[in-house]
């Protein structure tokens, strides 16, 4: 029999201050340059703070593990909430962007994280395997068995841990290398490669320490690269000379006359033949828009000049005295959602069918619309000429990338139009600049070496993938991390990429600005040799930056495995983020990457690179159309999340609990509750593998203006489950009894999570859904078996069912006061629209009030023998609580939406304090009736409920400011 781990409660089971953890997450996603996030790009990456402060919580021990006296006292209650406040500032601390690489912060945290460690080593200290398992001189290593892109193991590693990070997939295993692995081999090392023509460094860069030195000559070759292809294919993209035929018709061009400038973009539209006879010679554009800049006083667009069977581009400027863009500019040729298009030469719409037939045909072309050139303070306009059009498409591309292109509908929309293959999402131009580029990868790995021997590198010949540390290693890793600019200048370098006209933005969006590959019909082609957006210098920049913010003194290793056979493991402490379900696609995606980096580094890691494209039979997502169809796709999920999960549980060191992201929004509401495939099945798999759940938090580690959530109620957080390996003997339970657990479970859950005692900030009401998922699962998975009435095991999805039903109780239902009772079934009922009032009636009366005596109260108007709710703006704005007698708390809410609408939080604080005795109530009804609007589709309605409660800490705290400044009034007086 296994001797059993003595394991003591850690902090993440207890207590975290979330507020200010997702005050960090949100705020760290705004941060681009030298976010570790920059050296590649990965989709769905956790924040570094998030992650930070997971892994802290779940190797620190709860103080009421280790603080002595009679636990049922109110003096030892306080003396552990003092010592989970002094646990929490380290936390705060640690989460902030600016500490990350701040040493004293870091090792403040990382001496609790020994501190505990000793702790649970003397608990352990008779077990038969202490030696190995309970050192008290050396913390357990890490391993994350689903590292994606890298933020869980590059957290472990700033936190004092060995690290360990394996994927199947080989484009994440080499940026988890490139983060963890590689920075260490070379820490401290001066840079080898000639600074770049015009500078000067002079003292200031004489610190070589950490990884300053591989970023430096990730900056210098990146430079040298860019000369190289400056000579090899500086001709296809040259200047353009302003000439004075150019200024004739454009004032705004004449001061320029004589110049040449660099080209930033050129903004093509893709054509197909016209379907109307009298024009089939003519290919007539598809383009989305003829905008190209929005910006006030800066105008500028794009008119389509029709002449006899022939048609031009000119563009138009605000600048130049040619007034405003016509309304028809923004649409360009488009006439609806989809590929619905309208002949420029003679209004006959295009049909999607026929562009669809067009495109496979091989038929598709495209068109130069405009070119956008850098001026000496802005942004200049240029129309395109034939010589510019004829320049790009005398390119001639010695290799294309021949990979198919995924037959998925969801994600890859391009096959429908005849672009199969990754080589057709690139102009012949952009493929010659790329192979460019992956061919001087391969020289500037031999330039490297030749210069690193020259400054007196060990000159070892054994490369990275064979453990070297010399001047062929070095070289080899310098070229992984100019092998990721190159795919920078993918990312913004291909047909995909768009121009966005918008002044916040302006530019070209990349590729990837969703997760997925659609379908685009203008789009922008950089310059990668310039200075603007997609060039290559600014990658390799980018590149270096990041590196800087990586951790080389603490030992890393990457490496490609499956997560369901792994044994890495083993004795490790575990923390990760698997797939989503059928979320995303990575394997999928990361083609686009994959044939890149393996033209550039086959010969570094043959093994890593040994496929055509990335393994993708044992990828862990729920994929249909690889796996016949939905439940076929389900059922691999189960098998192998469970596998999966398995292995860990089996694996992971005991004294630990293991902690998995997790995010994925319920979505399927019904009858009898809301449920989801993705969460079922991943709860299942999780359950199936022998875990319990300790602990559930909702952190906030989505970007709310992403693109895949703007304008809608998207969820915004992942749910972190805190997980131990469930014991042999665990008893099972029956229906009756797990329902009477979870009502008192989720009773509790939920006050904390409305922003009861103890909990910094309320959960969003987006969230909540998902969060109460947490506590009721702990309920079911601490037992072997939930046993129905039949004596069968309950499912996940009833257990789900019941979860959600046992939320809706709790915040709804006849729990409020009677107007506002009657209030909530009148807007279950008609909303905000104007009622039958004898129905008001009636179903006021039931409700223990009457129509009148609503009305007397202010929430709603009854006039001509119809009843109407206020809307939030239909409430005085001069109203006090104070000197309402009758004051529902659906009035209370309300005025509240309003108050933040017009005046933001300050002005809903000074009005919250007036009525501090209603905070909890106003609170659990706007949960509710969020609720209740995302359920009908009521977005706006919905929104304003969420708003308030997002905003709801920084009310509170103006509240209290306010409430405070009047008391101190009244004294004077």
């Amino acid at each position: 029999m296994t001797t059993p781990i003595k394991c003591p409660k850690k902090l993440i089971e207890v207590a975290l201050p979330l507020d200010d953890i997702n005050v960090a997450a949100a705020r760290e996603k705004s941060i681009r340059h030298g976010h570790p996030s920059t050296l590649h790009l990965w989709w769905a990456r956790r924040p570094l703070a998030a992650a930070r402060a997971v892994l802290f919580a779940q190797m620190v021990n709860d103080p009421s593990e280790y603080i002595e006296g009679d636990r049922r006292t109110r003096n030892w209650k306080n003396r552990v909430e003092l010592e989970r406040e002094r646990l929490f500032k380290i936390i705060r601390a640690l989460v902030k962007w600016e500490n990350t690489n701040n040493e004293a912060v870091l090792e403040e945290a990382r001496e609790e994280t020994r501190k505990s460690w000793r702790e649970t080593c003397e608990m352990n200290k008779r077990h038969p395997q202490a030696a190995e398992l309970f050192n008290p001189a050396r913390l357990p290593a890490f391993h994350d068995p689903f590292a994606g892109g890298g933020a869980i193991p590059l957290e472990a590693q700033r936190l004092g841990l060995e690290s360990h990070a394996s994927d199947l997939n080989p484009v994440a295993v080499l940026i988890n290398k490139a983060m963890i692995e590689i920075p260490p081999k070379f820490a401290g090392r001066a840079p080898v490669g000639p600074i770049p023509a015009g500078e000067k460094q002079g003292e200031m860069h004489a610190d070589w320490s950490g990884a300053r030195g591989l970023a430096e000559d990730v900056r210098r070759y990146g430079h040298w690269m860019r000369e190289q292809a400056q000579q090899r294919i500086g001709h296809l993209y040259p200047k353009v000379e302003i000439t004075a035929t150019m200024a004739k018709d454009r004032p705004d061009l004449k001061p320029l006359v004589g110049q040449q400038l660099t080209v930033i973009a050129w903004l093509w539209a893709r054509t197909v033949r016209s379907p109307n006879p009298a024009y089939s010679s003519v290919e007539v554009p598809l383009a989305s828009t003829f905008l190209l800049s929005t910006k006030a006083g800066k105008e500028a667009w794009v008119k389509p000049v029709v002449s006899g069977s022939t048609y031009r581009f000119e563009v138009r400027t605000a600048a130049a005295g040619q007034g405003k863009p016509p309304a028809s500019a923004k649409n360009g040729t488009k006439l609806s959602r989809g590929a619905n298009f309208q002949c420029l030469m003679s209004d006959t719409p295009i049909e999607p069918d026929y562009i669809k037939a067009e495109g496979i045909a091989g038929r598709m072309g495209e068109r130069l619309m405009a070119v956008v050139a850098e001026g000496a303070r802005s942004r200049v306009y240029l129309d395109p000429t034939e010589a510019m059009e004829a320049i790009a498409k005398s390119a001639q591309p010695t290799w294309r990338p021949d990979t198919p292109l995924p037959d998925d509908p969801r994600n890859f929309w391009t096959l429908s139009y005849g672009l199969t293959k990754f080589g057709d999402l690139f102009t012949p131009r952009q493929l010659v600049a790329l192979t460019t580029f992956s061919d001087l990868v391969g020289e500037a790995r031999e330039r490297i070496r030749t210069d690193a021997l020259q400054t007196g590198m060990p000159g070892d010949t054994r490369g990275l993938d064979a453990g070297g540390t010399g001047a062929t290693a070095y070289a080899e890793a310098v070229c992984i991390f100019l092998a990721f600019a190159l795919d920078k200048v993918a990312d913004r370098g291909s047909t995909i990429g768009r121009w966005d006209p918008t002044p916040t933005q302006s530019g070209i969006i990349n590729t990837f600005s969703r997760q997925a590959l659609p379908m685009t019909w203008d789009f922008a082609e950089s310059n990668p040799l310039g200075d603007a957006s997609g060039n290559y210098v600014s990658g390799a920049a980018l590149v270096a930056k990041a590196i800087n913010a990586c951790r080389p003194n603490i030992f890393g290793v990457a490496s490609q495995a499956d997560a369901s056979s792994q044994q890495i493991s083993t004795d490790k402490l575990v923390s990760t983020d698997p797939p989503y379900y059928d979320n995303i696609g990575y394997a999928d995606l990361s083609d686009y990457f994959y044939i890149w980096l393996r033209r550039s580094l086959r010969a570094t890691y043959p093994s890593l690179f040994a496929t055509v494209a990335v393994p993708k039979g044992e990828e862990l997502v729920a994929t249909p159309y690889r796996h016949d169809g939905k439940e076929g796709a389900e059922t691999f999920f189960l098998n192998g999340m469970t596998l999966a999960m398995h292995n860990i549980a089996e694996l992971a060191h005991g004294a630990f609990p293991v902690t998995i992201y997790y995010a994925f929004k319920q979505s399927e509401t019904k009858d009898a509750g809301t449920a989801s495939t993705g969460w079922e099945t991943f709860l299942a798999a999780v359950i199936r593998a022998g875990f319990a759940l300790t602990g559930t938090w909702p952190m906030r580690t989505e970007l709310g203006n992403r693109l895949i959530g703007s304008g809608t109620n998207a969820l915004a957080s992942s749910i972190i489950l805190v997980c131990r390996r469930r014991h042999d003997d665990t008893p099972s339970i029956s229906r009756k009894d797990f329902l009477r657990e979870l009502k008192d479970e989720l009773k509790e859950a939920l006050e904390a999570m409305l922003g009861g005692e103890g909990n910094a900030s309320p959960i969003a009401p987006v969230d909540l859904a998902q969060a109460a998922i947490g506590p009721g699962m702990a309920v079911y998975s601490q037992y072997a078996a939930v046993l129905e009435a039949n004596g069968e095991p309950m499912s996940v999805h009833s257990a789900l069912t019941l979860i959600n039903k046992q939320v809706d109780e709790t915040l709804g239902g006849e729990n409020f006061d009677a107007d506002t009772n009657f209030c909530l079934g009148w807007f279950q009922d008609v909303g905000w629209s104007a009622g039958d009032y004898g129905t008001a009636n009636t179903l006021a009366q039931a409700k223990a009030t009457s129509v009148e005596g609503a009305q007397a109260a202010g929430v709603l108007e009854a006039k001509a023998g119809k009843v109407k709710l206020l809307k939030p703006a239909d409430y005085p704005a001069d109203w006090d609580p104070r000197e309402d007698n009758r004051t529902p708390v659906w009035e209370a809410l309300h005025q509240l939406i309003r108050a933040l609408s017009q005046g933001g939080e300050s002005a809903a604080g000074k009005l919250l304090a007036r009525m501090p005795e209603r905070s909890g109530d106003i609170r659990r009804l706007a949960f509710w009736l969020y609720t209740l609007c995302e359920r009908k589709g009521w977005a706006d309605d919905a929104r304003n409920y969420n708003e308030l409660v997002t905003a709801w800490y920084a009310i509170e705290n103006t509240s209290h400011e306010s409430g405070e400044l009047h008391t101190q009034g009244s004294l004077d007086v």
